[in-house]
């Protein structure tokens, strides 16, 4: 799937992003709302992890999402 189906689908999706990086709060996937960069800002600052590993996870998240 792609991101701007992703987006399309953000209310659906949301559950699925929480499920894998269960450190989101509904706040943050709300403020989110389907946009990718905020989505890994928020990966990078809530795990601690470098830019590129939060990038990675949201490409993998990407690349696995069927919602």
């Amino acid at each position: 799937m792609n991101w701007d189906q992703i987006k399309g689908k953000w209310k659906q999706t949301k559950g699925v992003a929480k499920q894998q990086w269960g450190q989101l709060t509904d706040d943050d996937l709300d403020v989110i709302n389907g946009k990718r960069d905020q989505l890994v800002g928020k990966v990078q600052e809530l795990y601690g992890v470098a830019r590129d590993e939060a990038e990675k996870q949201v490409k993998d998240f990407e690349s696995t999402c069927h919602c």
